[in-house]
């Protein structure tokens, strides 16, 4: 939901550089709210505490303005370092409106803020729409990126990326899959690889589609397709490399090693997702996922995602958050794993943020790599995000005070997409009308 402020004032940049001069503009958005006369603008660093109580803090600065040919207000301020700042207007001694603006470190800043989701089925496996219907659907409510990952099958990701190829959207459309092979029951995603794991040896991908290269892949290059006894042969010869300790299951775990190594190979990204899903028991057992996350064979752990039982998301961010004590570092990501995009108390429950230069597979799959993203939580009304402090801190902020509006231009084009691949003849006039809005807005908000 948009603050009312949002809706009366609109702020930009909203997010720049620290410490470097930084002229703001604050505009009025109708007649009720037209400026007039005297103003002055008060700034307040969020970490530097209260000067109103204790002035020697020196925790304000102010400005006299008054509107411009435009109707807006304009000030320059000087921003010190990664924080929040309150922007207040006052006339005649009262506050008219509290806005907010946020300054970051130089390895942040150049970074965009991309909302997106790795993890979800259609009904090319389990789930309720199609493809092309369920990353609509997902537009519509506020996502930059998506992967289609189905079960056992990675041509589905790219059915969703072909009904939409010959449109202008702005919308980061991935390859993925759910890989499921034999004697390993671990769920391991395969986020932006650029090609299929689960089609490296035959099952229920060949039976759908066939063994095509251009079905096997985003590029038309991919491994040769092996056995199933090619594969277990594999995966024995690596065992004896891992040097495993008893009471670990040795196929099972050098299966997931071989896997990740594959998305690897694939310039993916490798996902291990919900090992706190219960199957009536866990679906892991707790020595496996110990051993999985102390040795870390994926690039990231889907911290968040599937289902809204405390058991699965909570005992998951819990265990995050052990491993961080005792010195184990690795990307997050928070995904739905929703089987239905619509009418579905899941189908929203959990996102990634990702601070990318670009909304790009690369620029994604990278970026959470290098450790620049968060997960999002929605099960509750608050608002819960999972990560490091700095990039919590940061999301709260968008979360508030930019994706609401961000949101607005996704829906408009979400709804077209949909009415695109339903064959409305106007749907595409108006995708080609619009597109170049999201990179506009961005512009406005983020000086970079």
């Amino acid at each position: 939901m948009i603050k009312l402020e949002l809706t009366n004032y609109d702020i930009f940049p909203k997010v720049f550089r620290c410490d470097t001069p930084v002229e703001v503009t604050i505009k009025p958005l109708g007649l009720h709210v037209a400026f007039s006369g005297d103003y002055t603008i008060q700034v307040r660093a969020f970490n530097e505490g209260n000067s109103q109580r204790y002035p020697e803090r020196n925790n304000l600065k102010e400005y006299p303005v008054t509107p411009c040919a435009d109707g807006c207000l304009r000030f320059t301020n000087t921003y010190k370092d990664e924080q929040e700042h309150y922007v207040d207007i006052v006339k005649d001694g009262k506050r008219v409106v509290r806005l907010s603006v946020y300054s970051l470190l130089p390895d942040l800043a150049g970074r965009y803020p991309f909302r997106g989701d790795l993890h979800m089925h259609t009904t090319r496996s389990d789930g309720n729409q199609a493809p092309a219907i369920v990353a609509a659907e997902y537009r519509k409510n506020g996502y930059d990126f998506l992967a289609i990952t189905d079960h056992d099958s990675y041509y589905p990701s790219l059915e969703a990326i072909n009904a939409y190829k010959d449109v202008p959207i702005e919308y980061n459309l991935v390859t993925g899959e759910e890989v499921h092979l034999e004697g390993n029951d671990i769920h391991i995603v395969n986020f932006g690889g650029k090609y299929s794991v689960n089609a490296l040896m035959p099952g229920d991908h060949h039976m759908d589609v066939g063994d095509g290269k251009d079905l096997r892949s985003i590029d038309g290059e991919c491994p040769d397709v092996i056995s199933v006894e090619e594969y277990k042969n594999q995966v024995n010869e690596l065992i004896k490399t891992l040097n495993i300790p008893d009471g670990i299951e040795k196929f099972t775990y050098a299966a997931c090693v071989w896997i990740f190594n594959h998305i690897k190979k694939a310039d993916g990204l490798g996902i291990f997702a919900h090992p706190y899903w219960l199957q009536n028991v866990l679906h892991v057992p707790e020595s496996l996922t110990e051993y999985i996350m102390a040795t870390q064979p994926f690039d990231a752990f889907e911290v968040l995602g599937g289902e809204n039982y405390f058991e699965q998301n909570g005992w998951q961010t819990i265990r995050y958050y052990e491993d961080r004590a005792k010195g184990r570092k690795y990307p997050i990501v928070g995904s739905t794993d929703s089987h239905s995009a619509v009418h579905n108390r899941n189908a929203l429950i959990a996102s990634t943020i990702v601070f990318a230069p670009e909304n790009t597979r690369e620029g994604i799959v990278y970026s959470i790599k290098d450790f620049y993203s968060v997960a999002v939580d929605s099960i509750s009304t608050e608002l819960r995000i999972v990560g490091e402090l700095r990039f919590v801190r940061y999301a709260t902020f968008l979360l508030r005070e930019f994706f609401p509006l961000h949101d607005e231009l996704c829906f408009e084009e979400g709804r077209l997409m949909k009415d695109y691949v339903c064959g409305d003849e106007d749907a595409e006039k108006i995708i080609n009308t619009i597109s170049g809005r999201m990179k506009k807005q961005r512009e406005k908000y983020f000086s970079f």
